[in-house]
């Protein structure tokens, strides 16, 4: 499979969930959307903090798959310059939206397997659940290669994404920690299982988040994992 035929599938997979999906399913008013994005949100900044990254103010960051732009607004509220922001997205209808909250940032419409950067150009490279959509290996390596050709000396990936598959839905594919070693060799990788299984944080928590939270320090039923990988100086 090549890179653009994995790239034409990805986006038939985006056109199928907007068709058949609920167009809030995602959305942060729905009770786990929200309790589950403010856990990430703060363990993010924890990881950050601890490796000397956050705050992020004057740091260029590179968002790949970025959507709608959520998580680059997130770090502009965190104090991030926009002007320093780069994302970009196989949907052009998400990168329209993406604009509209962000028009000083760089968004593009494209593959991550080539980025439109230069070597070393960034500071801080993210993915918030890109790669699980992708079923290709060669593409997948493709983009590792390219966030870490971007990121300067010293500089990091930002990672979250699913460690187990989804069982209801064959198009996406959780990556071990075996495998995210294989795509980013010779880097420093510091991880933490996170995030209570979807379909029971969607259960819970309308009825008791604190329930919710308990569950969540089970480590079995993390389905995701976070991730700083360090790139070598």
């Amino acid at each position: 499979m090549t890179g653009d035929s994995e790239a034409a599938r990805i986006q038939c997979e985006y056109e199928r969930r907007a068709r058949e999906m609920p167009v809030d399913f995602y959305d942060l008013d729905k009770p786990a959307n929200y309790f589950e994005h403010c856990d990430i949100a703060g363990r993010v900044t924890s990881l950050l903090g601890r490796h000397g990254i956050f705050p992020p103010r004057g740091r260029k960051i590179a968002d790949i798959g970025c959507g709608t732009g959520n998580w680059l607004l997130k770090f502009v509220e965190w104090g991030a310059n926009p002007e320093d922001l780069f994302g970009i997205d196989l949907s052009s209808a998400r990168v329209e939206q993406a604009r509209q909250q962000l028009p000083l940032a760089q968004l593009n419409t494209g593959n991550a397997a080539t980025l439109p950067l230069e070597d070393r150009s960034v500071d801080l490279a993210c993915q918030f659940l890109a790669f699980s959509s992708v079923l290709d290996g060669s593409m997948k390596q493709s983009m590792a290669t390219e966030m870490l050709r971007v990121v300067r000396e010293g500089g990091a990936i930002l990672w979250y994404d699913l460690r187990i598959g989804n069982p209801v839905n064959s198009a996406v594919k959780g990556i071990g920690l075996s495998e995210l070693r294989r795509l980013f060799p010779g880097c420093r990788l510091d991880v933490e299982r996170v995030t209570l299984a979807p379909p029971i944080a969607r259960a819970v928590v309308p009825h008791s988040q604190k329930l919710a939270t308990m569950l969540r320090k089970i480590p079995a039923l993390r389905t995701h994992y976070l991730a700083l990988i360090g790139k070598a100086a």
